[in-house]
Order: C-alpha cells, then sequence, then structure tokens
C-alpha cells in the first residue's frame, strides 16, 4: 500500500474560503485535473482530507456508496467534521438502508403530478417578482429576486406562512454554515441556539400534521411515516435544516448567478430570445456553470484503491462538484456559459448516483421559468458593482448583487 509520502501531495488548500470570496478558485482546480486527479492534503483547517477533482472519478466515487460513505457519525457530508462540532443525522448523511427509507417519504414531494401542481406556482411568483423591480434604480438582486423566490416555494412545500421567510433564511445561513471562520466555540453555542429555535418552530407545525389527515406537504409527508414520523429532536433538526438548505441555497444562488452569466455572454441572452425552448437547457447549464454545491465529502468504509492511489479507512474523500464541472474532458470550452450547450445535463451540480438531489426537478423548473421570462420581457439586468460571495468552500454563492434593469435596445 502507497505510504503516505507517496501520495500526490494538494499544493494549495482548495477549502480555503478565500478562493471562492475573491473567485479564484478556477486556476489551482485546472491544475489539479491537469496533473494530480485525485490527491492528498494532510493539513487544514478542517484536518486531512482527499480532492477528487475529475468528472469521472467523482462519478465513480458517488456509485460506489458501499465503500465511500455518507454517515452522519464517521463525519457526515461536508469537508468539515459533523456539523459545527454536533452530530447531523439527516437523510443524505445515512447510508441505505436508512437513506433509501427516510428519501422515500420526501421523493413523492416532487413527481411529476406534484411538479405540475407547482409549475403553476413556480410561474405565478417569478411574474409577481419580476413585475415589482424597479427599472432604472439599482437594487439587490439576491434580496429582491433570488431569496424571496426560493424561500416562497420553500414555504409553499412546509405549507407555512410566507411572511416567515426571514427566519427559514436565517436558520437555512447557520445551518450550510462551513468556514475555516466559523470553527469556534461561539459560533458552535450560537449555532444550536439557531437550531433550537428552529426545531421549536418546526416541531409546532409537526405537531400540527399529526393531528390531521396526511396531505401532500413535506411536513405532514415526515409525520405521517414510519421512517421519519418518530425522529429524536436531533434528527428532526438535521433533516428540517436539511430540507431548508436543499430547497433554497442552491437555487437561489443559481439565480444570482445568471445575472454574472448573462452580463458576461449576453449573445447567450439573444440566442434564448430567439428560441425560448433553450430555456430548459439553459437552466442546466447555469447549474453546471455555477456548481451552488462545491462539494460534498464522503469517508472510506475500509482500505480502497481509487485512481491507483491507496484510501485509508476513515479518510476523508471531498468530491469537489465545481471541478468536476469544469473538466474539458466532457464539456469543451467549459468556461463559457452556452445555453445550448448539448450535454449540459451531465453537471454534476446535483450530485451523482443514489445521492442525487430529490429536489432537482423544482429547483430546474424555477431556473427555467425566470429565464424565461426575463428573455420574454426583452429586459437586461446590468450588474452595478462586483457581487459579495459567500465565504464558504462548501455552497458556492453570493450575498448580495447590486444591478439596475434596462430595457433591452
Amino acid at each position: 500500500m502507497a505510504s503516505l509520502a507517496a501520495r500526490p501531495i494538494t499544493p494549495v488548500d482548495v477549502s480555503a474560503d478565500a478562493l471562492f470570496v475573491e473567485n479564484t478558485w478556477r486556476e489551482p482546480f485546472a491544475r489539479l485535473r491537469a496533473e494530480m486527479p485525485l490527491s492528498y492534503r494532510p493539513e487544514s483547517p478542517f484536518g486531512p482530507y482527499w480532492s477528487v477533482v475529475t468528472h469521472d472519478l467523482i462519478q465513480e466515487v458517488e456509485l460506489r456508496h458501499d465503500v465511500f460513505s455518507s454517515r452522519w457519525d464517521l463525519g457526515n457530508i461536508t469537508i468539515a467534521d459533523a456539523v459545527n462540532g454536533t452530530a447531523f443525522p439527516n437523510f443524505i448523511a445515512q447510508d441505505p438502508p436508512i437513506h433509501t427509507a427516510q428519501r422515500r417519504v420526501i421523493s413523492p414531494a416532487f413527481s411529476p403530478s406534484q411538479m405540475q401542481k407547482l409549475d403553476v406556482l413556480v410561474k405565478a411568483r417569478t411574474n409577481q417578482l419580476l413585475d415589482g423591480l424597479p427599472v432604472g434604480e439599482t437594487f439587490d438582486w439576491v434580496e429582491r429576486v433570488s431569496i424571496p423566490q426560493t424561500l416562497g416555494m420553500l414555504c409553499g412545500l412546509f405549507d407555512m406562512p410566507f411572511e416567515e421567510w426571514r427566519d427559514i433564511k436565517r436558520w437555512s445561513d447557520w445551518a450550510s454554515g462551513v468556514s475555516a471562520e466559523n470553527l469556534t466555540d461561539e459560533y458552535r453555542s450560537q449555532f444550536l441556539v439557531e437550531m433550537g429555535e428552529m426545531l421549536a418552530r418546526f416541531d409546532r407545525e409537526l405537531e400540527d400534521r399529526r393531528t390531521k389527515e396526511p396531505s401532500d406537504d413535506l411536513l405532514s409527508r415526515m409525520v405521517h411515516s414510519e421512517a421519519m414520523g418518530h425522529m429524536e429532536p436531533m434528527e428532526r433538526i438535521a433533516n428540517i435544516a436539511l430540507l431548508i438548505v436543499g430547497g433554497n441555497d442552491t437555487t437561489r444562488n443559481s439565480m444570482t448567478a445568471l445575472v454574472e452569466a448573462f452580463d458576461r455572454y449576453p449573445d447567450q441572452l439573444e440566442r434564448l430570445r430567439a428560441d425560448p425552448a433553450l430555456a430548459a437547457n439553459a437552466a442546466q447549464e447555469i447549474i453546471r456553470w455555477q456548481s451552488p454545491v462545491t462539494h460534498m465529502r464522503r469517508t472510506a468504509l475500509a482500505d480502497t484503491e481509487l485512481a491507483g492511489q491507496t484510501i485509508r479507512e476513515g479518510d476523508k474523500v471531498v468530491m469537489w462538484y465545481i471541478s468536476a464541472n469544469r473538466d474539458e474532458a466532457v464539456f469543451p470550452d467549459a468556461e463559457r456559459f452556452d445555453v445550448g450547450r448539448e450535454n449540459a445535463r451531465r453537471h454534476l451540480g446535483f450530485g451523482h448516483g443514489i445521492h442525487r438531489c430529490v429536489g432537482a426537478r423544482l429547483a430546474e423548473n424555477q431556473l427555467t421559468t425566470l429565464i424565461a421570462e426575463i428573455a420574454a420581457r426583452r429586459i437586461r439586468i446590468v450588474p452595478q458593482a462586483k457581487p459579495t460571495r459567500l465565504a464558504s468552500p462548501f455552497l458556492h454563492g453570493f450575498t448580495a448583487m447590486p444591478v439596475q434593469i434596462e430595457a433591452a435596445a
């Protein structure tokens, strides 16, 4: 077996917040793809970890879920061990059969029949938000469009009042706060306070659903199921947090990336205006181009081999989706945002295999609708300053995007 000295050593700590805040992540990942598709970083704020950076190797890791585990008690699904130092047993941080049973509870909420109902709400909300935007006046696209669109739909899935979106957003931000800056006792303490408040609020909703006949909303599905109806408090916290983060963070960051993509490649917006049927493919392309989930982590259950290297039992293996989605072996001219890209659907923005995002259809529908409306309204969304980017190696996102809307020529 290969010794530690023989392992290819990752020359840059690609978990560093600065790479994503300063938007300088492309070069180090391109170098790794070319020189060491699988490499080892012996030291980082999150401890040692392997980096898997090519499309083919990430797919292999995802499909070998019998060896590369998602289990929360072995380290969870992010580069950080546990979640802010706390066990977080949600259903994507499980292996079969627990993962299979709990995913089966959630997945009917995103079935084709349910998506037809949700599509009506998506279109209505998109139009309402775009109708209310000022023309020729600077505003924050994140605050006025991306957040209310995605959190509005999430409130609908929970059958909760939209007026509570700010609380839900705050809890989502705390639940997804993977950053070296957050590895402090003070942060962990406040994290537990926020998660406790979230649980208290959602427990009231869960108890309300328990007294009623089963319905289509996510909370009702959970409470009336064998697999999720009798969870311990930390399980409830973890699964609610997962649904909140998965239901808004990734989509809202792709919605904001649209502004950047159309500004950088205005010809692609013209293509959409000329051919509105491209909107669905453009939704796949913006997920690929932005890669709103930067990485997922697995833990080796036994010594195994990957790409000619020996992975030891217990090793942390980080799959960098953001790199796989720039893999030129799969996506020629990968840096370019191309609404007609023939294989845009091959992106790994939603993962791959048994852990592929259960709510992918809803995210795709929201993005397709927004793209189609922007094209149809013949508007230009013009950035007024550099966006503020999220300090995280886990979610690739924005905290602010100042823009103005102009009528297209």
